[in-house]
């Protein structure tokens, strides 16, 4: 049989059968179906090299208008005030209080030790305050009390002292009298002994007296026991009332930072929880904190020029690079590209706006944005020096 005869083959298709022709494979046949899965397999190889994934240091979904440089470093980041959002949570010690009033709403510009919300707590802690205000007048009392009786003492003592001294002088002059009656023969020796030994009596009386009266000087008066427990007393009480004063600021919630209140998350009845009462930041300076792949890092240098893109701008954001960070991590922030590195080893560079960027981008606080350094010599690397002196960390 030749190439183009046909070959006649059965078919099944019920009780009778029926002959279906068709063409017998031959040598020309063969080459043309080589030449079909050639041209197949070269298909499938040029889909799967436009479908190959993006370099790591490259990983981020970078707008098509965006004209970007081999040597440039480009790395997702995001929007955040100035020291970043600061997290207001409940006092220290403030326990199961809840919140009972909002002094503030999201919007609102504050100042730092502005009260921003007000804890159920705080008629208790009133009342503590009040109570240790009677106890520090109670022991204030008590201090002047022992400090007058210590002065009543002192007096007697001086009264006393008096007194010995007059009998001292009497017995004395009385001894003389008796010692002349006695060289007489008037006065018997039994006599003259009585009179000696009273007068030695009262010159023992008089320096017993001004012993207790060398108690009360004004140097060894703030000594006496007595008033030295009253003092102690009196100190614990103020320490007391410092303490419930303490506690009292402690139903205040007042803001940490001068800035802008950017969400209130615990509403009037509700309990702190550990995501805080409400966040802030200071919307006046706005800053970016980009992830720059670890290989690209050596690139990076203070003072660069960088250019933020984003569809939420009409035009892009820039600013300068203020600061490289001292670790390498894991990466943050997620590109939409599914075909990015998502376990990526970063190093985060921070970023200051121009004020004009400042401006516009202190509305989009966690922005995700693309940072597009850069690199080339004259792009901001000369200042290198004085920014990396100013850097703030």
């Amino acid at each position: 049989m030749t190439e183009d005869s046909a070959a006649t083959l059965p078919m099944q298709t019920g009780p009778d059968t029926e002959r279906l022709d068709l063409p017998a494979p031959g040598p020309g046949r063969g080459r043309w179906l080589a030449l079909a899965g050639l041209i197949v397999l070269a298909a499938a190889a040029a889909f799967l090299a436009t479908r190959r994934a993006p370099a790591p240091e490259t990983a981020v979904a970078v707008a098509p208008e965006a004209p970007f440089a081999a040597q440039d470093v480009v790395g997702l980041a995001r929007l955040m005030p100035r020291g970043d959002v600061a997290v207001v949570a409940a006092p220290y010690g403030s326990g199961d209080a809840r919140v009972a009033e909002l002094l503030v709403a999201e919007g609102a510009q504050v100042r730092k030790g502005q009260p921003l919300a007000r804890l159920d707590n705080q008629a208790a802690l009133e009342s503590a305050v009040l109570a240790a205000r009677a106890e520090l007048a109670v022991r204030e009392a008590a201090l002047v009390q022992v400090k007058a009786t210590v002065a009543s003492s002192r007096d007697e003592a001086r009264a006393a002292l008096d007194q010995a001294r007059s009998a001292a002088t009497e017995a004395a002059t009385s001894l003389t009298r008796t010692e002349a009656l006695h060289r007489r023969g008037v006065a018997t020796t039994a006599t003259l002994e009585a009179v000696r030994a009273s007068a030695e009596a009262t010159r023992l009386a008089v320096i017993r007296a001004e012993a207790t009266l060398a108690r009360f000087t004004p140097a060894a008066l703030a000594a006496q026991p007595d008033v030295t427990v009253a003092e102690r007393n009196l100190a614990a009480a103020a320490a007391n009332l410092a303490r419930a004063e303490l506690d009292l600021a402690r139903a205040l919630v007042v803001a940490p930072i001068s800035g802008t209140v950017l969400e209130v998350i615990a509403r009037p009845g509700g309990k702190p929880g550990t995501e805080g009462i409400l966040t802030m930041g200071d919307l006046g300076r706005m800053r970016a904190e980009a992830e720059i792949w670890q290989d690209r890092i050596g690139l990076v240098q203070p003072g660069q020029r960088v250019t933020l893109l984003s569809r939420a701008f009409a035009a892009p954001l820039s600013g300068r690079v203020d600061s490289i960070g001292l670790t390498v991590g894991r990466q943050g922030l997620i590109s939409d590209d599914s075909a990015a590195n998502t376990d990526a080893r970063v190093v985060k560079v921070r970023i200051t706006l121009d004020p004009e960027a400042s401006r516009r981008a202190a509305r989009f606080t966690g922005l995700e944005v693309i940072a597009h350094i850069d690199t080339a010599p004259g792009s901001g690397a000369a200042a290198t020096p004085k920014a990396a002196a100013g850097a703030a960390p």
